[in-house]
């Protein structure tokens, strides 16, 4: 009888560390970060450090937001870096008009390719990661006709936008956490983020109930390349200079570890606005910890690698339940 109450508990055991996993694993991992590098990195604990984590975390931090708006319909954009490229390119050329001129132009750039994303999807039925990945790269090769090369930003304007900040909080942060609390109440407040969890939930239930599929799936990919665009802007300010050679390379993949380890399956039907801000924090501090301790970035990349086959093989196991 003791046998048979000890497997019976063992399974009840796993089952409870994956779900506290797959819930909480993103918060304890930042913490655990955390502590690490107040004991083991020299001056963590320093203004000039936090501050330059959390201002680079930001464009990130946009990114993944509406990439966990595409991954709650089921789908994916693959084409958020090549958005952020073309968005500098965008900006480079049209600076002269001043920055708001520009910002609206990188917008509109934005808009038309998440437009094109979204009409392939929801329109022509292309699967969305084959759709974005012709996005991802289209995109890219026309910010490079448009801006073959580096070119240095001197907008004041926009230098003051990468650089400033409110009472020590970088403009940067701010406008991340901004757009973050947008996110979080059009999805869980609003009728368009029900509507994007039922189409994640089941796209043909969802069709049969009336709901408006094709629109809502159009909007989050519009969402998504106008956030992409946002983070290109606000890279260009940080960095000051346009670089669409460089600018938004992996970004796909940090925005999607950020998102599946903050906990939004890639099953679609749920969105964790939250987790993905600690997961973009966890990526963050996983990067900085691994630099502050003279280790190569392919590291960085194998980390992350091993960090989304866990959160996956968490989701999974959740969804077996």
């Amino acid at each position: 009888m003791a046998d048979v109450a000890l497997r019976n508990a063992l399974p009840a055991d796993r089952a409870a560390a994956v779900r506290w996993l797959q819930e909480y694993g993103v918060y304890a991992g930042v913490v655990v970060l955390l502590l690490f590098n107040v004991a083991f990195s020299d001056h963590f604990l320093s203004a000039a450090n936090f501050r330059t984590q959390a201002v680079q975390v930001a464009p990130v931090l946009v990114v993944a937001l509406g990439m966990a708006l595409a991954i709650g319909t089921e789908g994916i954009d693959l084409s958020v870096g090549s958005v952020m490229a073309l968005s500098t390119s965008l900006l480079s050329l049209y600076l002269g008009y001043g920055p708001w001129v520009a910002l609206l132009t990188v917008v509109v750039g934005g808009v038309v390719i998440g437009l094109a994303n979204g009409t392939l999807i929801a329109f022509v039925g292309v699967q969305p990661i084959v759709a974005t990945l012709a996005l991802m790269v289209g995109t890219r090769g026309l910010a490079l006709v448009m801006l073959p090369q580096l070119k240095d930003v001197r907008d004041p304007t926009l230098l003051s936008l990468g650089s400033g900040d409110v009472v020590g909080v970088p403009y940067l942060v701010l406008i991340a956490a901004a757009l973050a609390v947008v996110v979080a109440f059009v999805v869980r407040r609003t009728t368009f983020g029900r509507q994007l969890l039922a189409i994640g939930d089941s796209r043909p239930a969802a069709q049969l109930a009336g709901l408006p599929v094709r629109r809502v799936l159009i909007t989050v990919y519009v969402c998504s390349g106008v956030l992409a665009a946002v983070a290109g802007f606000l890279s260009t300010a940080r960095l000051s200079a346009s670089d669409p050679t460089s600018l938004g390379q992996l970004m796909e993949l940090s925005a999607i570890t950020a998102v599946v380890v903050g906990g939004t399956p890639l099953t679609g039907g749920r969105v964790r606005v939250g987790g993905t801000v600690a997961g973009a924090l966890l990526i963050q501090l996983l990067t900085a910890t691994l630099i502050k301790h003279d280790l190569s970035p392919s590291w960085t990349q194998l980390a992350q690698a091993v960090v989304i086959i866990l959160a996956v093989y968490a989701a999974r196991e959740r969804g077996k339940r």
